[in-house]
């Protein structure tokens, strides 16, 4: 995926992470929402450009912080906001890692084939000719 497209999709997928988070009771658990925003943010980094899944990673923290810490859209700079960044990161350096050695075309050495059959029958008509009969 594109940057073009991969930031408004990692967008939407961490709303629709946090609406599912919140129904699943993520107020009163806040690490239900973490865990699936953090899934959003490995994804993106894994299929997107570096710069699309930093912004998602922003954008998760901030509906973290916002909805989920905080019920009414207000961040909050706490301890708690501060372990999410910290695993949105991770997740985000993660990602972007995976992402990058499975793009990573690494050389392949495949060995000439051999033909052992034929070679020895070669071998054995030489031996034949020049032996005296």
């Amino acid at each position: 995926m594109t940057a073009g497209f991969g930031f408004p999709c990692g967008c939407v997928a961490a709303i629709a992470a946090v609406i599912v988070a919140d129904l699943a009771g993520a107020t009163g658990h806040p690490w239900y929402a973490l865990v699936m925003l953090g899934a959003v943010v490995l994804a993106a980094a894994h299929e997107t450009s570096f710069g699309a899944a930093a912004g998602i990673t922003v954008v998760a923290w901030a509906l973290h912080t916002g909805f989920v810490l905080g019920r009414f859209g207000e961040l909050t700079f706490d301890r708690a906001s501060a372990a999410a960044a910290i695993v949105l990161a991770a997740a985000l350096v993660a990602g972007a890692l995976t992402g990058l050695v499975v793009r990573t075309p690494w050389p392949v050495r495949v060995p000439a084939p051999r033909r052992p059959a034929e070679v020895r029958a070669r071998d054995l008509s030489r031996s034949h000719q020049s032996s005296p009969a």
